[in-house]
């Protein structure tokens, strides 16, 4: 139990009002003690420590935060209590200047708790936030991108190195100009046509040597050059054969896989 130096210990009665030359503090202790209220269980009423509480009963104002802080601790250890708050504030307006050499409204930017400064560092790592998620997300689309450009020119390359296809969607068929232009020219020599049941590759020279027809091949081919031909087919049963006319039966020719290979001459 703390005792009051400044009250007589006989003395029980609250004072009715702070004095004229009587400090905000003093005044409030010893109401404290006439209501035989512990400074622990007013700290726990007003969620304020004791160690802010002792300052504020010894008028300590440089070892509280700013004044509008301490009037609103003044206000709230006043109502608890039923002390003449407004009393109390207006003289500790009087008297504030005189111990601090600031206002009793000097505003929080004068603080020495930097109160705006912990809100700015908020904010800043608010800012912070947005700006890693924006920088993310431009390494996202850098990767994404990367990829599809990778995907794009393997694309490509593939494509470059598939067949050209006819509006079939078939290997167009390599001629030897030199060879078919010749034979064509002069009008003589023996000619082949080939009609297609379905797509196969074919492979055909004259005695020459010169190369009619190669790849493969769905629509009908007419061919003119010097026999002999040597003929290579991957499906004759997927080719009619004509020489100069005349149907040329596939049967004798075929292999056990399908295929044929063989010379034809008339």
């Amino acid at each position: 139990m703390e005792i009051d130096t400044n009250t007589p210990k006989n003395s029980s009665s609250k004072p009715s009002s702070i004095g004229s030359a009587q400090r905000p503090g003093e005044y409030l202790r010893q109401v404290r003690m006439s209501q035989g209220k512990e400074l622990s269980e007013v700290a726990q009423e007003l969620k304020i420590s004791e160690k802010q509480l002792v300052a504020l009963e010894k008028d300590d104002y440089q070892s509280l935060p700013q004044a509008p802080f301490i009037k609103g601790y003044y206000r709230a250890y006043a109502k608890f209590l039923n002390a003449d708050a407004t009393a109390l504030i207006q003289r500790f307006d009087e008297i504030y200047s005189t111990d601090t050499g600031l206002t009793s409204s000097h505003t929080l930017k004068d603080s020495p708790i930097k109160s705006m400064g912990r809100l700015t560092r908020g904010k800043r790592r608010g800012s912070n936030t947005w700006l890693k998620r924006i920088v993310l997300l431009l390494l996202i689309i850098a990767v994404v991108w990367g990829l599809w450009s990778l995907v794009s020119k393997w694309m490509s390359k593939n494509n470059q190195t598939q067949p050209v296809d006819n509006a079939n969607g078939v290997e167009i068929i390599e001629f030897d100009s030199a060879g078919v232009g010749a034979t064509t020219a002069s009008g003589t020599g023996d000619q082949l046509l080939l009609d297609f049941i379905r797509p196969t590759s074919v492979m055909i020279q004259d005695a020459s040597g010169n190369t009619l027809a190669q790849g493969r091949q769905s629509e009908s081919l007419t061919l003119s050059g010097q026999a002999p031909f040597s003929i290579r087919l991957d499906d004759a049963q997927a080719v009619k054969l004509k020489l100069n006319n005349e149907d040329i039966a596939l049967t004798s020719y075929t292999n056990a896989s399908g295929s044929a290979d063989f010379r034809l001459s008339p």
